[in-house]
């Protein structure tokens, strides 16, 4: 198993500049690019019989064409329409949250749960925003239920799913290849801490792909998260609409739906205590996103959480324990804000504000609401 040093350290070498610790798409890029090779596995892992390995999806890349260039909106695809003048917030927190999360730079989506009072928080918390990464605690979720029933195991080796180069919008599935052979429990680990992308989309082959994803999360009765694409189809054709200004219902969830599947999965609704334990210990050893939810908060707050980064958009979603046991779950979608900076920026400003709300440093707010 390679180490989380010596990984970490294949990913930054070709970084520029050296500090982009927190650019999840520099991580992105560096793994479709130049994939990490593990060295080879102890024989004691089951190996996969070849009968066994999920099919290459490879296909001839396609010229450039009319329907490649220009591209009629599906349905699922349509405009933002700002409705600041009817929005309403319960509470100083919500009134606070509601006036960082103003829409004039970009949509911004909101969703808090504290999971000690269960007092909550909401700004466009029923609005899909793009899932970008933070769709990888659903699909490592799935794996891990089909680990708790005896389906997968953390154990058996997998392969990586590798990209094929091929041109945007030129097919519903980009091509991809089977690539090294690793463990379920390195799979989620390297799609979880350093968002490996080829990672995820091995657990997807493995579990049945988007569909099944989806069906798991019906079982949880949450509403408003949709999974359409695997992470290479995802990269490969995004940017095709602007996330401040359109809504794409495709791979996207809403930030309440998204705060309560990291409160069931906290809670341990869904998964085995075991299986609870390894998917948030591994989310607690993120290393993307280093000035977004964590970015202002507290050095003894423990936060387990999950990026994501796309075109005009990123996130950051997780649960968050304070040193005296309080708990809250967060979900912060951001668009817009003038760049990558300005929308980390923006992540923790709001992460500050609501864990100052929850636990706050007079405690006030949490004393009221007990």
């Amino acid at each position: 198993m390679l180490s989380g040093l010596a990984l970490v350290g294949a990913v930054l070498a070709p970084l520029a500049p050296a500090h982009a610790d927190g650019l999840e798409t520099e991580f992105d890029k560096t793994f479709v690019a130049r994939p990490v090779q593990p060295a080879a596995m102890p024989g004691q892992a089951p190996q996969l019989q070849a009968s066994q390995l999920p099919p290459p999806r490879i296909q001839q890349a396609a010229q450039p064409t009319a329907q490649t260039t220009k591209r009629t909106p599906p349905a699922s695809v349509r405009p933002y329409i700002s409705s600041r003048s009817q929005r309403s917030y319960s509470g100083a927190l919500g009134v606070q949250v509601g006036g960082l999360a103003e829409d004039s730079q970009g949509r911004i989506g909101v969703a808090a749960i504290d999971l000690t009072t269960g007092q909550t928080v909401s700004v466009l918390g029923d609005t899909p925003f793009p899932l970008a990464s933070t769709s990888k605690i659903a699909i490592a979720a799935t794996f891990l239920d089909g680990v708790d029933n005896g389906r997968f195991s953390l154990d058996a080796r997998y392969p990586l799913m590798v990209p094929v180069k091929s041109q945007r919008f030129s097919g519903f599935a980009a091509p991809v290849r089977p690539g090294a052979m690793m463990t379920g429990r390195q799979l989620i680990e390297r799609s979880l801490i350093h968002s490996d992308n080829q990672a995820t989309d091995a657990l997807l082959a493995v579990i049945g792909g988007p569909a099944a994803v989806n069906r798991w999360i019906r079982t949880t009765g949450i509403m408003g998260f949709r999974l359409d694409r695997d992470i290479a189809t995802l990269v490969r054709d995004d940017g095709e609409y602007n996330p401040a200004q359109m809504i794409d219902e495709r791979d996207s969830s809403t930030p309440m739906a998204m705060a309560q599947l990291l409160t069931g999965i906290y809670q341990g609704r869904w998964l085995s205590a075991s299986s609870r334990s390894f998917l948030l210990g591994t989310m607690e050893r993120c290393e993307t996103g280093k000035r977004r939810l964590r970015g202002q908060l507290p050095g003894d707050a423990r936060v387990a959480h999950k990026t994501g980064t796309l075109n005009n958009t990123a996130s950051d979603v997780g649960i968050v324990r304070a040193p005296d046991g309080h708990v809250y779950a967060v979900a912060i979608y951001v668009t817009g804000q003038g760049g990558h900076a300005g929308r980390d920026a923006k992540i923790a400003l709001i992460s500050r504000a609501i864990y100052d709300g929850y636990i706050g440093p007079s405690g006030s707010y949490a004393s009221a609401q007990r």
